[in-house]
């Protein structure tokens, strides 16, 4: 799906969001995969980032510390969660239960989850194909990929 300028250009601005939060995780030792939420004006409700390491928490992926952060909303579709990686089966379905409409991902070719399965059921996922956010997680993956094989990596 091609964007216009303007909309590509808020998305990658949200993006920046959650790439703030997976440098923060990878320095704090976790896997460095950060999560944004925002409504459907581009207010951002709140950012998360993985933190299954830090917390000894196997729960605790980007978009499920960001999505808890953000608090109940009266509905989610009209929010856009914003992902440095493609989402994992566990938070594609936490987007496909609360119904969140359009995901932004920072680069789905380290992994692709489940965006596919997002597509089908009618999401708009948005995939910037970002360099650094390739680059942050192939990083982390040749130093510590014990952990990354903990979670997502094996699949």
């Amino acid at each position: 799906m091609t964007e216009n300028g303007q909309e590509l250009s808020k998305y990658k601005a949200m993006l920046e969001v959650a790439l703030q939060e997976a440098k923060t995780g990878r320095a704090e030792g976790g896997v460095p995969i950060g999560a944004a939420m925002f409504d459907g004006d581009g207010k951002l409700l709140a950012s998360g980032r993985n933190r299954r390491v830090q917390q000894d928490d196997p729960s605790v992926h980007g978009e499920t510390d960001a999505f808890r952060r953000a608090g109940r909303q009266k509905s989610y579709k009209d929010k856009v969660m914003v992902t440095t990686l493609a989402p994992c089966w566990y938070c594609s379905g936490l987007i496909r239960q609360f119904g969140i409409k359009t995901v932004v991902v920072g680069e789905s070719r380290t992994f692709s989850g489940g965006v596919e399965w997002l597509r089908e059921l009618g999401v708009k996922v948005v995939d910037l194909d970002s360099a650094e956010c390739r680059e942050l997680l192939e990083g982390f993956i040749a130093e510590r990929p014990e952990v990354w094989n903990e979670d997502i990596g094996e699949e």
